[in-house]
């Protein structure tokens, strides 16, 4: 039988870039069967008149919730796959993303979830930040957890798990609304293996209106608190991660300048 994978989109008036989002996901071809969902948040832009185009090709609820991470939870709870993944409504795949990470979970029984390499790109679709990019590949090629700890160098975007992990530790955080997924990656990476996927699995936006863009500092405030949590006590991982919190803010500030 072919692996089912699930794939959810949590949105809110994303009218602009969701159709590319919804083309990029329903394009995946391969051998496994997809189920694309799309949680919206009760837009009013013009997002729900785009998803009735797709007819029965997407499975989709529009209502309010409680934020992003509400949404995305929503999404795994009526997801229906053994594989699962989110993508936000501003990013998009790379043709054969979900292929690359099912060949490695049928290869890699052993492995809990794989990410992989992520270009980024601006509102236009411009590839930017190619030093960050580079630097996220370089240090996230062998996985490690102590190394998680010290800074997040997973790409949400390329991220797909077994089911049974969710089943096993739980849901988002629905208390989190910017850093949901680093905190989801150090809870489940204690328990879980994971596996780089040495292939570009996605495109993730970043523009002065998205959360990454306006709100960086507070974001990697709240990863390196998240990362103290999770680091019980291990003052030399919390040094690295604090030394890390610096050097991308101050990075980033120099970036936004350009930006």
């Amino acid at each position: 039988m072919k692996i089912k994978v699930s794939v959810i989109t949590p949105s809110y008036n994303q009218a602009h870039f969701i159709e590319e989002t919804i083309k990029s996901v329903l394009s995946q071809k391969g051998d496994f069967e997809l189920e694309y969902i799309v949680m919206d948040g009760g837009s009013t832009d013009g997002t729900v008149d785009i998803l009735k185009k797709y007819g029965n090709k997407i499975k989709w609820v529009s209502e309010k919730d409680k934020g992003q991470a509400d949404g995305i939870n929503k999404g795994w709870k009526i997801a229906t796959g053994n594989i699962i993944a989110y993508l936000n409504s501003d990013d998009a795949y790379e043709p054969g993303a979900i292929q690359a990470a099912v060949d490695v979970f049928k290869k890699h029984p052993e492995i809990g979830w794989v990410y992989g390499k992520c270009r980024i790109v601006d509102e236009n679709g411009k590839n930017v930040r190619g030093f960050i990019k580079w630097y996220r590949h370089a240090i996230g090629r062998n996985y490690s957890y102590n190394m998680l700890l010290t800074e997040n160098f997973v790409a949400q975007p390329t991220v797909f798990l077994r089911k049974k992990i969710i089943d096993d530790m739980g849901y988002l955080d629905a208390n989190q609304h910017l850093v949901m997924d680093y905190e989801y990656w150090l809870r489940i990476g204690r328990k879980y293996k994971a596996m780089f996927i040495n292939k570009y699995i996605s495109r993730f936006r970043i523009y002065k209106q998205s959360k990454s863009g306006s709100m960086f500092v507070r974001q990697f405030r709240e990863e390196l608190n998240v990362a103290k949590k999770y680091a019980q006590g291990n003052k030399w991982l919390i040094f690295v991660h604090t030394f890390n919190f610096y050097k991308i803010t101050i990075s980033y500030r120099i970036i936004s300048l350009f930006l």
